[in-house]
């Protein structure tokens, strides 16, 4: 992504990770507690300058209506991930995340951060009808869009087909799934698969699907928000991979 980003954790993640594409750094005159005195001694120790500015044009440049906390930064644009370079240096067993049109950019940043929690080693989304790496997922996701490599697909049905090629299990998660989500060794190489939101997969995924694991729900509770399922999914590959 490029443009402004905003807010302390966003912002502070975007010194340490990508220090080099911060073109501006802007603080709203008259902070200074402990969490804004971190990210200026952040910025200082990487050669960064810091702008600041009145309150009010700190929130022109964050955007009206947004929570910004008195800091925004603007980053240059960065080359594109390839998805193939990213699948050759993922280590064993791989654990990459595919999202099937998540259009929400907060439930994009907040599956991005889980992934990155578990040590997923890139998050795939469609190229088409799927929300991007904008400063909202960014700060959604606390700044660890800018440490995990979040990349573009084209044809998603093709690109499940290349990773089956090499190797990789298509996991599904969807309510009609079975066995449920802890039935299923995933402690092999691992594709995890997640629908949009409100319409979950699409028939032509699923079908590329190796397995479709459910999440139980009870209390009349019809479905979880994507980004939950997918956290708890993360988690049990976790679990099945640090009890062996």
């Amino acid at each position: 992504m490029k443009g402004w980003i905003h807010g302390l954790h966003a912002v502070e993640e975007a010194i340490l990770a990508a220090p080099g594409r911060i073109s501006r750094l802007v603080v709203a005159a008259g902070r200074d507690d402990g969490p804004v005195r971190r990210l200026l001694e952040a910025a200082r120790t990487r050669g960064i300058a810091v702008e600041r500015r009145p309150p009010r044009e700190v929130e022109q440049l964050a955007g009206k209506g947004v929570v910004h906390q008195g800091v925004v930064a603007h980053l240059a644009d960065a080359a594109e991930s390839d998805p193939e370079a990213l699948l050759d240096a993922a280590p064993a067993p791989a654990l990459v995340v595919v999202l099937d049109g998540v259009e929400d950019p907060h439930n994009l940043g907040a599956i991005v951060r889980s992934a990155a929690a578990a040590g997923a080693h890139a998050v795939f989304v469609p190229e088409h009808r799927a929300a991007g790496l904008s400063s909202a997922a960014v700060k959604a996701s606390a700044g660890a869009a800018l440490r995990l490599p979040v990349a573009r697909t084209g044809n998603l049905a093709a690109f499940l087909r290349r990773l089956k090629e090499k190797g990789i299990w298509i996991v599904g998660l969807d309510q009609e799934g079975e066995p449920l989500w802890t039935g299923f060794d995933l402690r092999q190489p691992i594709a995890l698969v997640l629908g949009g939101e409100g319409k979950g997969l699409r028939r032509l995924t699923r079908e590329h699907c190796d397995a479709m694991l459910a999440l139980p729900l009870q209390g009349g509770v019809e479905s979880l928000n994507v980004s939950v399922a997918a956290g708890i999914a993360l988690y049990e590959v976790v679990r099945q991979r640090r009890s062996r």
